[in-house]
């Protein structure tokens, strides 16, 4: 879908903002006169208020070339920031994405700023993943290719533009890979498709078992060995910043399909099991945005992929493995596969790089979904000043995060008389806290973030228009936020 801006409405679909207690603004004033109150006589008729997320649709109104005009509630002028911008203009182009404009011409209050956070919204709302569908009806296809944002910043936001198009770019890159199939979705796969990057200025680097093994990533090659699919490390460098500055980094999980291997997963809801590598997917299309929006930033991104699966070389509950940094690890269940990924990446980006700081992503447990269902992505840190930044950025980009606790009580629960760790806590108690534990076991002293996104990186049910089915590509927005307002300069 195409954006654009412009001081004046030319869509055949026009957008205008009404305020909370029905205040109209100057656009919705403007298509009143037009169409000799039609406006406020349809608001009137109905229950539509103004409140954020309203949404009040006058079909074929006389006086004005557009075939519909579309009400949105902005709620208090005041309080408005960039999410609800977002969310506002995402809620118009969902609501008329299929219903037959091709263009939509969204009018809307605000700087420059503003307007291109509500053109990321309907870039956002307009994610569909159609790939596999043959015989989609043409009335169920959308029909909108193109939204005009329109105000009199509207010179500025275009230039701004540049600066956020690569930032939706970057989620919708992350959204298709967590949707892909995991028959063409696999580690040697997608590290092709990361490769394909290297046209946005970023370094690729690709690492095979051969190399892996050399490096003693025995934890991560544990997960790999009972597929046919040859596990792989991928290697993302951006160099926007000063010669010689110490990069930041981010690393991601990339399970490509998680069976559960020889502690196999329920059947139900197995199939959803392809989205296992959402982590590596926020940091692919994190690198992408950065890349693409030219980030003055040293950043390397780090995802291990592997593809977890049960046959008769697969890795066995019992077995200890010893992991790239030298310390074994007792397998109590083959199913908490994605620490044993993380433990080795974290390890190399460290030992290799020696980064700032560490920050991974992954959808790790069931466990977080409990604790905070799908609103809240969980964090896990050993440095409270790199915390209270993600978390600021979390709220600037609407991507929220929620610190849980780690410690030495904790701890104790991955200890096992057999190895110097064992891969699970104990029980179904602290399931998340006592995955991180063994994450931090792998970091050193290094600043370190870990996020778990099983709860945000894959949601089937959201009412936020800005989010499609399943693959959310949560992160993408977060982190990006996190460099350019810490770490770029």
């Amino acid at each position: 879908m195409k954006i654009l801006f412009a001081a004046s409405a030319s869509g055949d679909a026009v957008a205008a903002p009404v305020y909370a207690d029905r205040k109209l603004s100057d656009a919705a004033k403007a298509l009143d006169s037009a169409t000799s109150g039609a406006v406020t006589r349809a608001i009137d008729a109905s229950r539509f208020k103004g409140g954020a997320g309203d949404l009040l649709e006058i079909a074929a109104p006389a006086g004005v070339d557009a075939t519909r005009i579309v009400l949105f509630g902005l709620g208090d002028q005041s309080k408005l920031d960039g999410n609800g911008a977002e969310k506002a203009v995402a809620g118009v182009i969902k609501s008329v994405l299929t219903s037959g404009p091709k263009a939509v011409s969204v009018h809307l209050d605000g700087d420059a700023d503003q307007l291109c956070r509500g053109a990321l919204g309907a870039t956002l709302a307009s994610y569909r993943f159609d790939t596999y569908r043959t015989k989609l009806a043409e009335d169920k296809k959308p029909s909108v290719a193109s939204v005009e944002m329109v105000s009199s910043h509207a010179a500025a936001a275009e230039k701004l533009w540049a600066e956020w198009a690569p930032v939706a770019e970057g989620v919708t890159l992350a959204r298709d890979l967590v949707n892909e199939t995991p028959n063409a979705l696999y580690p040697e796969s997608y590290a092709e498709k990361v490769k394909e990057l290297s046209k946005l200025g970023l370094e690729i680097e690709v690492l095979g078992e051969a190399e892996m093994e050399k490096l003693g990533m025995h934890a991560l090659l544990g997960v790999g060995q009972g597929s046919v699919r040859e596990s792989k490390m991928v290697v993302m460098k951006w160099n926007g910043g000063k010669s010689g500055d110490k990069p930041i980094s981010f690393i991601g999980k990339g399970v490509t399909f998680d069976s559960g291997g020889i502690s196999l997963k329920p059947g139900q809801g197995m199939d959803e099991m392809k989205g296992d590598m959402g982590g590596s997917a926020a940091v692919v299309g994190l690198m992408a945005a950065l890349a693409g929006r030219k980030a003055k930033a040293n950043v390397i991104g780090v995802i291990g992929l592997v593809e977890n699966m049960p046959d008769g070389n697969a890795q066995r509950p019992g077995d200890i493995v010893k992991s790239m940094s030298g310390q074994t690890i007792e397998i109590h269940n083959t199913d908490a596969e994605g620490r044993l990924v993380l433990g080795d990446v974290l390890w190399y980006t460290q030992e290799r790089f020696d980064p700032k700081f560490m920050i991974n992503l992954a959808t790790l447990t069931g466990a977080i979904l409990i604790a905070l269902g799908h609103e809240h992505a969980g964090v896990f840190s050993n440095d409270d000043d790199l915390v209270a930044k993600l978390e600021k950025a979390g709220k600037a980009s609407d991507e929220t995060v929620w610190r849980l606790p780690i410690g030495p009580e904790y701890d104790r629960q991955i200890d096992t008389p057999n190895a110097d760790m064992k891969n699970v806590g104990e029980g179904r108690m602290a399931g998340s806290i006592t995955a991180a534990q063994f994450l931090k076991r792998h970091v050193n002293e290094k600043p370190w973030i870990h996020i778990d996104i099983a709860g945000t990186g894959m949601h089937a049910g959201s009412k936020d228009p800005r989010q499609p089915t399943f693959g959310t590509g949560y992160g993408v927005r977060l982190l990006d936020r996190l460099v350019r307002d810490n770490f770029e300069g």
